[in-house]
């Protein structure tokens, strides 16, 4: 796993020590685990003074909430993490968007490679440097596709790329934050 001032973190504690009134526990780099095995394994020695301690994150740090609650943490957390480290930030941020506010990972029951590939289908770009960004995707769409490719000048610069780009979003594309996605 890529190690950055992102990194990943825990709070670690235990629902017994909470239930007496103690935030007793530990922050965990989740940079020095490569597995969720090995991460509970250190969680549980840390606090092997409790019979059978109950884990608590208390408190995480650069983990999206789709992976993590107060008592679970998902089995694909570390391969999450280790697909996202080869990306650039504003694809891991487009990738976090996309898991959870249009595909819905983990909860839909896709895997972490199925929901990568449907991401790399789907993701257009960051467009969001502006007030509008749909505007900017439109022409960049233009551009890309040639639309107005042979067109005389006076046509183009009568262009409505405003519209048009409104017109993009209506059906076809969608827009979070800057980040433009193809409809699926």
């Amino acid at each position: 796993m890529k190690i950055s001032e992102n990194t990943p973190k825990i709070y670690v504690g235990t629902y017994g020590m909470y239930n007496n009134g103690s935030l007793y526990g530990k922050w965990f780099d989740l940079s020095d685990y490569t597995d969720a095995k090995e991460f509970l394994r250190d969680c549980y020695e840390y606090h092997r003074n409790e019979f059978l301690p109950e884990l608590m994150f208390q408190d995480w740090e650069n983990i999206p909430d789709m992976l993590i609650s107060e008592s679970n943490l998902h089995e694909d957390v570390f391969k999450y993490f280790e697909a996202v480290s080869g990306m650039e930030n504003d694809t891991a941020e487009a990738f976090e968007i996309y898991c959870t506010q249009i595909v819905s990972w983990p909860s839909n029951g896709n895997d972490l490679d199925e929901t990568l590939e449907g991401f790399q289908e789907s993701y257009q770009g960051y467009f969001g440097k502006s007030n509008d960004p749909k505007t900017d995707f439109a022409y960049q769409f233009v551009e890309d596709t040639g639309l107005l490719a042979g067109a005389p000048d006076i046509l183009e610069r009568y262009f409505d790329y405003e519209a048009y780009g409104r017109d993009l979003f209506l059906e076809g594309y969608s827009e979070y934050e800057g980040y433009v996605f193809i409809d699926q």
